[in-house]
């Protein structure tokens, strides 16, 4: 099971694309269906048919945004996770033959379209988090056994209310 936690920024952009898909975009693929649906037959009515899924996938994702919205918990930055990797964490990381790499730990819903991101449930998320810069971190996975060790730790200053 997914955790449930999101940056504040995570879910603001949730909220903006449930907003943008619910006050934006549904009423024009409405307009469209229903234009199309006044031509006539449906049945051979591309703009009727491209347009009717459309609003089916529109209607899903409001659906999925809206029960995720619910029960998302925010975490806000605190100052107190300063040298420390927590939830919201940026994390530059090196192996032994010299490969860095830099990460942040998000939420679920966050990481999609992001290579940068990972998420808190990553076998390299649980590996990293409550370790400090200079800590030598050992991340198992299916692949095998890793050594890294973090150079780098910081927070994003706009994740606060």
């Amino acid at each position: 099971m997914k955790t449930p936690l999101i940056t504040r920024n995570g879910y603001l952009k949730l909220r903006e694309e449930m907003d943008f898909l619910w006050r934006q975009e549904r009423p024009e693929v409405t307009r469209k269906v229903t234009w199309a649906a006044s031509l006539g037959d449906r049945s051979e009515n591309a703009d009727y048919q491209y347009n009717k899924k459309r609003l089916r996938e529109i209607d899903r994702r409001v659906r999925y945004l809206s029960k995720c919205l619910e029960r998302l918990k925010v975490v806000d930055y605190n100052p107190e996770q300063e040298g420390k990797v927590f939830f919201g964490a940026w994390v530059e990381i090196e192996n032994d033959e010299g490969r860095q790499m830099t990460l942040r730990i998000a939420g679920y819903d966050e990481i999609f379209g992001r290579r940068d991101y990972i998420s808190v449930d990553a076998p390299m998320a649980r590996a990293l988090l409550g370790k400090g810069v200079d800590d030598d971190v050992t991340v198992t996975t299916e692949a095998g056994t890793f050594e890294w060790w973090i150079n780098r730790i910081w927070y994003d200053p706009t994740d606060k209310l």
